[in-house]
Parts: structure tokens; C-alpha cells; sequence
């Protein structure tokens, strides 16, 4: 039997419909059924096209014996983070605060009043790689929770103060030279000169602190800020989180390198992407990022916009029940649609092996410049890149 999710609009939470899991969308029917009954609120929050919030599914609340310890100790709550921004808002604040770090699907344990007393991502169905079970975490808590109330009352107390601290964002002091230029050192700190981006893997675009930095170059001309946008820009584009093919990028990489995405695509990812380009070529005029913030831009027409005029959030990581396989490729495929010769060519361009970069499969990359490919292989650079 559907739980009660099946009346729900999101297509996030209908997708959780038929759990064995007793999901209760966010509203009073769960707040007042933990207040009478004392329990605390299991809190699962994801977005339909995220991979990992599709592999906690599979692998706890699709068990039988996990969902019935859910539904014994918990009252549980699902939310989609694209319906509910401020939910989630106000709830990774809490996952951070308490972990130093967030991401989806988001796993907070609250009160029956809503208060975060724990809190994590993506649990495993077992111990493993140094992470506790989710079996394992619902059985701690739940014991917890019953024995130890003082301890939840003061842990939830303490998340709660954290949150309302203010943040350096939040400061009302004036936008001063100093600050903007203790902004640049900060990043600049943290640059990774060799791949381009901010900081190890996992890494994300952030649009906007590569925005800041043109506008600090603007300001200041330094040189090395606009240098750290091209770095990036350049690797990026040339890179497996970039689609090769059909444009648009997707949401991060796994690896430094730009290479393994995880291949979900966001319509607010790319929006902001297509304007960072755009903006690098008025400040460069470096023909690539023109082609880039146009591809990017058509990607968004050709597939994410709706016949009446929207656009889509979100593409899924995963097709037909497997993560990107839309967007790999074999030298045996290649071959069958271009034929021997032109697969041969876009093989040495797209770097494509026999062994692959991807569970044996080929993420599309271009890791030598076109110029290099076409000579190589004794035809024009136009012939090369021609659509």
C-alpha cells in the first residue's frame, strides 16, 4: 500500500511513495502526531534527480526491517529541498553546524518540536568505511531519546545557539577595499593552480566566487584573479563535469580534475554558469567561453524547458537505473555510429580508450587542444570541430 506521499505534487516525494517507510510530507499531520506521541522526528531531505538520495533509498528505506525501525521509533518526514528551500535552508545550517559539512540526501533527527539534535548526508545500510549504519545510527538514537533526554535537550540547545550566531555574512560592516582584498587572499590561499577550482574533491564550480574575482580584477587589475577565473574556466570546459556533447554542465566533480562528475544537471547551475562565461569572454574575449555560455545556453532550451514555456529544475544522475548512461561512452559505440575513420578522430580528441575512465566506459574529455588532435591526424582544425 502507497504511503501518504502518493497525494503529494512533488515528484521527489511521489517517487517515495510506495516505501515501506510511513513518510509523512512536511506539515501538522507529522508535528502533532510526534508532540502526542513523544517521538522524534526522523528528517530526510533530497531532490529528485540527486544520485546519492536515490542509493539511500534503494538501500534502507526500500528494507523492510530498516523502514519498520523507522516507523517504531520515528516519526519520519520527507521533504524535497526544490519545493521547500527554506526547510532545507534552515536545516543544512543545522547539518553544518554540527558535521562542518552538508550535501543531499540530508539526514537531521529533530524533536518532536523541530529542534536538530543530530544530523548527517547519506548513511550506508551497514557499517562501513569508518560510517556507522543507518540500522545502527536509528537504534542509537532511538535509545537515546528515550534514556538519555538531557543529553538530546543539550545537544539540541547547542545546535539551536549555532545557528542564530551571526555569520560573517551577515555583518553590517561596509563593502571597504581591505575587506574585498582579504576576500582575494582567501581564495587565493585556496586555489588549486594546477587544476584550476577552490580546495580538493569533491569540487564545484562556485560560479559566484569566480565572479567575484573578475570584478576584484576589474577593481584592481591584479592579474592574478583573472588568471585563477581562466584556470578554471579553461579546465572546466575542457573537462568530464562539462557535457561534450550536448552542453551544459553538470553538478560536480568527484576528483580534482573535472574528469568523473556526478551527472545530475541543475537549471540554476547552469544559469549561473552560462552568465560566468559570458561575463569572462566581455572581460577576455577568449573565443572559447563565447562557445561555451552559447552551447550552455542552447542545452538549456533544447532540454529544459517545458512545452508550456518553463524550465525544468533538474536532470537525473541516473538512467534506466544506472548513474550517467547517457553520458559514457565505448570506442565500440563510437565506431558503430561514425564509423571506423571519424571515431578514430573524435577518440584522440574526446580521449577515449579501450580501457575507459569510467567502470570501463569513456566520460568525454578533451585533454589535448584541437589544433594538436587535427594535426596529428592530417586534417584542419575547421574539419575537427565542425558541428
Amino acid at each position: 500500500m502507497p504511503n501518504r506521499l502518493i497525494n503529494e505534487t512533488s515528484p521527489y516525494l511521489v517517487q517515495h511513495a510506495n516505501n515501506p517507510v510511513d513518510w509523512y510530507p512536511w506539515g501538522e499531520e507529522a508535528l502533532q502526531k510526534a508532540r502526542e506521541e513523544d517521538k522524534p522526528i526522523f528528517l530526510s531531505i533530497g531532490y529528485s534527480a540527486c544520485h546519492w538520495c536515490h542509493v539511500m533509498e534503494r538501500e534502507s528505506f526500500e528494507n523492510d526491517d530498516i523502514a519498520r525501525t523507522m516507523n517504531e521509533h520515528f516519526v519520519n518526514i520527507k521533504v524535497d529541498r526544490e519545493e521547500r528551500p527554506d526547510l532545507d535552508s534552515i536545516y543544512m545550517g543545522a547539518v553544518q553546524a554540527m558535521t562542518g559539512r552538508g550535501g543531499w540526501p540530508m539526514s537531521m533527527f529533530l524533536t518532536p518540536t523541530g529542534e536538530p539534535f543530530y544530523g548527517g548526508t547519506y548513511f550506508p545500510p551497514e557499517d562501513r568505511h569508518g560510517m556507522p549504519g543507518f540500522p545502527r545510527v536509528l537504534m542509537a538514537l532511538a535509545e537515546a531519546y528515550r534514556d538519555k533526554r538531557s543529553d538530546i535537550a543539550r545537544s539540541a540547545e547547542q545546535v539551536t545557539a549555532a545557528m542564530q550566531r551571526p555569520t560573517a555574512a551577515q555583518g553590517m560592516e561596509p563593502l571597504t577595499r581591505n575587506v574585498l582584498s582579504t576576500a582575494y587572499s582567501s581564495l587565493r590561499e585556496k586555489f588549486d593552480a594546477e587544476h584550476g577550482g577552490f580546495g580538493a574533491a569533491p569540487k564545484f564550480p562556485q560560479p559566484m566566487v569566480l565572479e567575484f574575482l573578475l570584478r576584484y580584477h576589474l577593481l584592481t587589475g591584479q592579474p592574478q584573479a583573472l588568471s585563477m577565473v581562466e584556470a578554471t574556466l579553461e579546465r572546466m570546459a575542457r573537462g568530464g563535469i562539462y557535457d561534450q556533447l550536448g552542453g551544459g554542465f553538470h553538478r560536480y566533480s568527484t576528483d580534482p580534475y573535472w574528469l568523473v562528475p556526478h551527472f545530475e544537471k541543475m537549471l540554476y547551475d547552469n544559469a549561473l554558469l552560462a552568465r560566468l562565461y559570458l561575463h569572462a569572454y566581455q572581460a577576455t574575449g577568449n573565443p572559447l567561453y563565447k562557445y561555451i555560455a552559447q552551447e550552455t545556453l542552447d542545452y538549456a532550451l533544447r532540454e529544459m524547458t517545458h512545452a508550456d514555456g518553463g524550465f525544468f529544475s533538474s536532470q537525473d544522475a541516473d538512467s534506466e537505473g544506472e548513474e550517467g548512461k547517457f553520458f559514457v561512452w565505448t570506442p565500440y559505440e563510437m565506431e558503430k555510429v561514425l564509423g571506423a575513420r571519424d571515431a578514430a578522430v573524435l577518440q584522440s580528441y574526446f580521449g577515449v580508450t579501450y580501457e575507459g575512465n569510467f567502470e570501463g566506459q569513456n566520460i568525454l574529455h578533451t585533454p589535448r587542444s584541437a589544433a594538436e588532435v587535427a594535426q596529428e591526424r592530417g586534417i584542419s582544425e575547421e574539419e575537427l570541430t565542425r558541428p
